[in-house]
């Protein structure tokens, strides 16, 4: 292990925070970290699984999923799954490599609470519409589906099949993050929420970096319909 780089606080200290996860983030280096793509997703993703997701290295079956579709800059996702005691931070000085469980996207047979394989843009609504309903099959109903996009990811037509389902469905256990950095190329005539609110969805924006603004929508009830949060993260070129 290279002792110069930041490391995870002493398990003695207490629970990782959020200001640790930019010395792990700092561990993995390379030419394709996609830097942007995962410090946009970073106070989102923190919200999430320290204070909303039902779901620990144990992976119960009653857990919440969660399926990062913008799974081409996973290095948030990784270091907050690390900071939540998924997996040791020493495979951060792995990232990348041959034969390393942490590759450019994240892959479920290889990461420790990663749940779908991910990376190419517009899967991840459609299979966390298909997970809500299978749990509902099942009984499961305890248990909520979170799906993280990117707001480029719009760009898909499988994510507005996916948008225009799950309400006509209610689906109210399923709820979708998008991070909007502005950077998609097609946009949408009143912000991206719009599509989403004509199909019936329950809606919400606000700004991305703000983490109790974050843990009050993500908390919202929206009973018989899905739910969505925008988390405004300002211009691509600065995020």
């Amino acid at each position: 292990m290279r002792d110069n780089l930041p490391r995870l606080r002493d398990p003695e200290s207490g629970p990782a925070e959020f200001e640790d996860l930019a010395g792990l983030m700092s561990r993995m280096t390379g030419d394709e970290k996609h830097a942007e793509a995962a410090t946009s997703t970073v106070d989102a993703l923190w919200v999430l699984y320290d204070r909303v997701l039902r779901v620990d290295p144990a992976m119960r079956e009653d857990r919440d999923r969660f399926y990062l579709s913008k799974g081409h800059g996973p290095q948030a996702y990784y270091a907050v799954l690390c900071a939540k005691g998924f997996f040791q931070p020493e495979l951060f000085d792995m990232f990348g490599a041959f034969r390393s469980p942490l590759g450019y996207h994240p892959d479920r047979t290889l990461v420790p609470g990663v749940e779908i394989s991910s990376g190419s843009l517009g899967h991840g609504l459609p299979l966390a519409v298909g997970t809500a309903l299978g749990l509902r099959a099942r009984g499961l109903t305890d248990s909520r589906v979170w799906v993280l996009l990117g707001d480029g990811e719009f760009d898909e037509g499988s994510n507005h099949e996916a948008v225009a389902y799950a309400a006509r469905a209610g689906l109210d256990r399923l709820n979708a993050v998008v991070v909007d950095n502005h950077s998609a190329t097609q946009g949408w005539p009143g912000g991206l929420e719009t599509r989403f609110a004509a199909e019936g969805w329950a809606i919400q924006r606000v700004d991305g970096r703000d983490h109790d603004a974050l843990e009050k929508a993500f908390t919202t009830p929206h009973p018989g319909r899905p739910g969505l949060v925008v988390a405004d993260v300002g211009a691509a070129a600065d995020r």
